[in-house]
């Protein structure tokens, strides 16, 4: 499966100018395929600093209101256009669209989301832990 990474750089760099990010004047842009058509999500800021959103957490939501389709892979950047790597909580947010499988940009090229958070707790445990 071909995944145009420079669309998808592109598309995470346009939804960065639409990032609010008046505290930590850091704007993060993000966007996502799942093999149809490409999501996107920029950070969202609030005063009460643990309530903001992160730009893969937009990212994920605008995904799922638009299609179940899982997530194929995911360019994360800065004000720059450089690639972001994912925080730890965006990570495993990230993971229950679209698991270890997913491809996350990297500076050294796409790594499966599995390689960056290893030994992942996700839907699957769930469902095993039921009797």
């Amino acid at each position: 499966m071909d995944i145009d990474w420079a669309r998808l750089r592109a598309e995470a760099y346009a939804a960065m100018g639409r990032a609010y990010a008046p505290y930590s004047r850091f704007p993060v842009g993000a966007a996502g395929w799942d093999g149809e058509a490409i999501a996107i999500g920029c950070n969202v800021e609030n005063v009460s600093y643990g309530l903001g959103l992160c730009a893969e957490c937009v990212l994920a939501g605008n995904q799922r209101t638009r299609s179940a389709a899982r997530l194929i892979a995911v360019s994360v950047c800065d004000s720059r256009g450089e690639i972001l790597l994912p925080c730890g909580r965006c990570r495993q947010v990230l993971y229950e669209f679209g698991g270890k499988e997913l491809l996350i940009d990297h500076p050294a090229g796409p790594v499966p989301l599995g390689a960056l958070l290893s030994d992942a707790f996700g839907p699957d445990d769930l469902a095993a832990g039921r009797t």
